[in-house]
């Protein structure tokens, strides 16, 4: 099959779209066709090693010291099943899935082997580019409003990093939840994210962050752009500041009302968002869908910082 590997890390022309074998599935997994798979912000950390600050050695570490120990890397994705392994029940040859490999990484490629647990159906009215955009802003967005600082009706809302692809989805799951948003982001991306439900949009090239006051009762940091003290103090007196992109330091002493850390991808969250697609509740915003050989491009875009909300590469 074809695959995009990452053999060291390095800009985005390290990606390289080579032949490696098929993958096989073994016991309770499922091997996917892959249709679309979502180029992260995750994805372009691992292929640059650049990481928040802090979490270098540990990274490292954890998915290789001079190169990635998998090389293909790719989380968020969706598709056809091509095969199945012993002791999975509930799918079949040819049903359609989307979900998230996890820590296995290998969705930038034609085939993947995934833990069936970590699939599910996609409806039959979501696109495989909708699904596999989706699932990793969506699953941040969710786990933070909804698990760790539950969003209710007529609170505030401050989102920085409103047009990406964690912020997209948070502006309008805590719109859903009847929230009042206010949207950062750059003018040109202002008008979508009043389309996404942000009440007010502050365009931070002409009120820099900084100059930003309060109070909201839930502050979303998803692209680093505040300290801590910072951020306390654009909060109501009951308020929550939820740091996405974290320092390893901001980790380590997050606790009270400040909340940090690693977000995970459970299968029922997966679903919601699939279903709240397919109802039209929830739009993920694709900025572009491309064939796989053109990686390079999709890691220039998602590396420029200037992403809005998502890109698909379909192998």
């Amino acid at each position: 099959m074809r695959a995009v590997v990452v053999e060291r890390y390095g800009p985005p022309s390290v990606a390289r779209v080579v032949e490696v074998a098929d993958p096989v599935a073994r016991a309770g997994e499922v091997v996917v066709r892959v249709a679309a798979a979502a180029v992260t912000s995750g994805d372009a950390r691992m292929r640059a090693a650049r990481f928040p600050r802090g979490f270098a050695l540990p990274a490292r570490l954890g998915i290789g010291i001079r190169r990635p120990r998998r090389p293909v890397l790719g989380v968020a994705l969706s598709g056809t099943v091509a095969s199945i392994g012993a002791g999975v029940t509930g799918l079949a040859v040819g049903d359609e899935v989307a979900g998230m490999t996890g820590a296995r990484l290998g969705a930038h490629a034609e085939l993947v082997a995934v833990r069936v647990e970590r699939l599910v159906r996609k409806p039959a009215g979501v696109t495989h580019d909708e699904a596999a955009a989706v699932l990793f802003g969506g699953c941040t967005a969710l786990h933070y409003l909804e698990d760790v600082v539950p969003v209710r009706a007529g609170r505030s809302v401050l989102v920085l990093g409103a047009s990406g692809a964690v912020g997209s989805s948070a502006v309008q799951l805590a719109r859903m939840a009847g929230a009042r948003v206010t949207g950062v982001t750059s003018g040109r991306n202002a008008e979508l994210v009043r389309r996404l439900g942000a009440e007010r949009v502050i365009d931070y090239t002409v009120t820099p962050v900084a100059q930003i006051s309060g109070p909201f009762d839930v502050v979303v940091d998803t692209v680093g752009a505040v300290s801590t003290p910072a951020g306390r103090a654009l909060l109501s007196d009951d308020g929550s500041l939820v740091l996405v992109l974290a320092s390893l330091w901001q980790v380590i002493t997050a606790r009270g009302r400040v909340k940090a850390g690693v977000s995970g991808s459970r299968p029922e969250h997966m679903a919601r968002l699939l279903a709240l697609v397919a109802s039209g509740e929830l739009h993920p915003v694709i900025q572009e869908s491309m064939p796989l050989d053109e990686i390079a491009r999709a890691y220039a875009i998602v590396d420029s910082g200037r992403k809005v909300g998502n890109v698909v590469v379909r192998p």
